[in-house]
């Protein structure tokens, strides 16, 4: 389970949550131009944009979680489960396998215009990255200045729809998500209005009573209206940290903490990891679940010419300021 989001002031920047109960070996990738991409049906991709983000690296392809290209676009898997189905390939259409798709993007569109045109042309094909990684049942959210779309690919199709939200989370499907929104389009940061009954003198006994209604529980339908309702109502400065910083506090207002979700299995889910990219200017921002400090991987101090991959692997300690 996650939430992801567009934000935009001065630069664009986008981050999600990462919600699951265990770690994958994840790390902040950078991706060179001169990497060679090796897709399983589409080909090769010898020369492309540069990119960075979360990713796991198995058999040196990096597999994805997130990331933006070095043209400002961004992109991020979350959890459909029961929902995506994938099919087999389709003449003429790119056969895309699930693990490939966001290096597939990024690496040849700079921009939400391109990517759509890419899309009208692939297929999501049910093709695992090996036997040892079952496929995971995904849908994406694709973004950058312009506005944001969401892919998914169910029983019923393969689907791209406009995004004027610019978040997302998991089931159901995105439509019925942005449905469920109506729901909650009374509330308000302004102090409410007695609408119930004139002839009563209400008066506000607490600050924040526009937003009662707003749900606080994880399901994602929940996360999706909150997180939706903090971003449309967010307020920052300028400066590069002020808007880092509201990023990172629109995901905190989903956050899963240890304890509050539990699984079948008596684990726990929780929000492994929190990022916020400045694809602006192709900075990585993040923290974990036990170190809440934000650190930053900026790609454009690395040799974005390079064949190699570039790999830093994530602080994961808490790193407390003690003050005296």
């Amino acid at each position: 389970m996650c939430t992801a989001v567009s934000f935009e002031k001065n630069d664009f920047y986008f981050g999600r949550n990462l919600d699951y109960e265990i770690r994958f070996g994840d790390n902040v990738v950078i991706t060179p131009r001169n990497y060679c991409f090796c897709f399983k049906l589409a080909g090769t991709m010898r020369e492309h944009y540069a990119m960075i983000g979360m990713a796991h690296v198995e058999d040196n392809f990096p597999l994805y979680y997130d990331g933006t290209n070095e043209k400002g676009l961004a992109m991020a898997g979350l959890n459909f489960v029961d929902n995506a189905v994938y099919g087999a390939p389709v003449d003429g259409k790119f056969a895309v396998a699930p693990h490939e798709f966001i290096p597939f993007v990024l690496g040849q569109c700079a921009d939400l215009s391109e990517a759509r045109k890419l899309l009208e042309k692939l297929c999501l094909v049910n093709i695992p990255f090996s036997d040892k990684l079952p496929i995971s049942q995904l849908h994406w959210i694709i973004s950058d200045k312009s506005g944001a779309v969401v892919v998914e690919s169910t029983k019923n199709g393969f689907f791209v729809y406009d995004n004027p939200i610019g978040v997302l989370t998991n089931n159901p499907e995105f439509p019925l998500q942005q449905t469920q929104l109506s729901n909650y389009m009374g509330l308000s940061a302004k102090p409410p209005e007695n609408r119930f009954c004139p002839k009563i003198p209400f008066k506000p006994y607490s600050r924040g009573m526009g937003a009662i209604g707003l749900p606080g529980d994880l399901s994602s339908e929940s996360r999706f209206a909150r997180a939706a309702f903090v971003k449309a109502n967010s307020v920052c400065g300028d400066t590069e940290e002020e808007c880092v910083s509201q990023v990172f506090h629109i995901l905190t207002s989903v956050e899963n903490p240890s304890g509050c979700c539990e699984l079948d299995n008596g684990t726990y889910q929780i929000t492994q990891y929190t990022c916020c990219c400045n694809c602006t200017k192709g900075i990585y921002y993040y923290n974990y679940y036990n170190n809440h400090q934000i650190n930053a991987v900026d790609m454009r101090r690395e040799n974005l010419c390079s064949t190699e991959l570039k790999i830093f692997e994530p602080q994961n300690n808490e790193n407390i300021n003690y003050q005296n």
